[in-house]
């Protein structure tokens, strides 16, 4: 088993800090650099009616995947296509109206550069993502993304470091592009994205988690104290809705207010003449069964309380919800 030096705790911050830098510095002057070729590249994808086909051999490769990732959950259909296996059948995933993303920092990958005369005689418009405009890549190809680099963090200048960095940050460049002029908005990303948080949270609506039919606390304007506090005993809300007899929701009472009730109740007050009408909280919050789910939560934030009364646009009753189902919902 090979021994190693003892370990250098200052020397591997020192190189973690150096990394850094290179990295950044490599981003920062391909920034620097960016013109009206970056401009066509986006224009040649937004012009295909096909995908964006993204090829790459070794470090690149990988690079690749995520880059195609992020164009496909960013409205640019894309895939991955490996270049050795493409040399072996899987070319026939390209059509005429893709656009060819290639990725090599050299320029020269074999795997790559073979299959190049092959897509250009199918006419798929090519982009090159290389640190080498006048490399065999770049030569065959419609527009030149430079992702060149000063050097790599690697001490020996070798392992794909800072030229992966740039490839990567290249990449979500033309993404965020792509997403701007496709008028792209944070709905759409939450429909590629159902079940993350961020989906849950564009996605839900107050319909999916609001409770309705028996299982809504409601009483009738007239209904005395002891009514109104076994229905929201029964239902579980901490509160119920105080309506008429269409359904019309008038107020709402909660556990909140039958605790300041029965601390009134020492000055004279009769609690068994009580009526829901005498002691409900007129023109509650209220939200509409087609708002966002988050939206509740907002309001629920907003006025500090646990539930709200769903309503339709004849103001009738329809559901209610708390934080409870909210959380469960994983929307909050």
């Amino acid at each position: 088993m090979a021994e190693f030096p003892p370990f250098d705790a200052a020397r591997a911050l020192s190189l973690a800090s150096e990394t850094l830098r290179i990295e950044a510095q490599a981003v920062t002057d391909m920034a620097a650099r960016l013109d009206g070729r970056f401009a066509r590249a986006v224009a040649l994808v937004l012009a295909s009616r096909g995908r964006v086909v993204v090829m790459g051999m070794g470090k690149s490769g990988h690079v690749g995947r995520k880059i195609a990732a992020t164009l496909a959950s960013t409205g640019s259909p894309a895939m991955f296509v490996h270049p050795a296996e493409a040399s072996h059948g899987d070319l026939g995933m390209i059509t005429s109206v893709d656009v060819v993303l290639g990725i090599s920092n050299s320029g020269e990958s074999e795997e790559l550069t073979t299959l190049l005369p092959l897509i250009k005689r199918m006419g798929v418009p090519l982009i090159a993502l290389t640190g080498r405009a006048e490399s065999t890549l770049g030569r065959h190809a419609d527009v030149v993304l430079d992702a060149s680099v000063a050097k790599e963090a690697c001490p020996h200048n070798l392992a794909p470091t800072a030229s992966t960095t740039a490839q990567l940050a290249m990449g979500d460049a033309l993404a965020v592009a792509l997403l701007d002029a496709r008028g792209f908005r944070a709905d759409d990303f939450a429909r590629s994205h159902p079940g993350g948080a961020l989906g849950r949270k564009l996605l839900t609506l107050v319909s999916d988690v609001m409770r309705s039919g028996d299982e809504l606390p409601r009483v009738l304007r007239d209904a005395d104290l002891m009514a109104l506090m076994r229905e929201i005993s029964a239902k579980g809300l901490g509160m119920s809705a105080v309506v008429d007899g269409d359904e019309h929701v008038l107020g709402v009472f909660t556990d909140g207010d039958l605790r300041r009730l029965i601390e009134k109740s020492g000055s004279g007050v009769d609690l068994r003449s009580l009526r829901a009408q005498d002691v409900m909280r007129a023109n509650p919050r209220t939200v509409r069964a087609e708002a966002l789910a988050v939206q509740a939560v907002e309001l629920m934030e907003a006025h500090r309380i646990t539930s709200v009364l769903v309503v339709d646009n004849a103001g009738c009753l329809i559901g209610a919800l708390n934080t409870n189902d909210l959380m469960r919902a994983k929307v909050i």
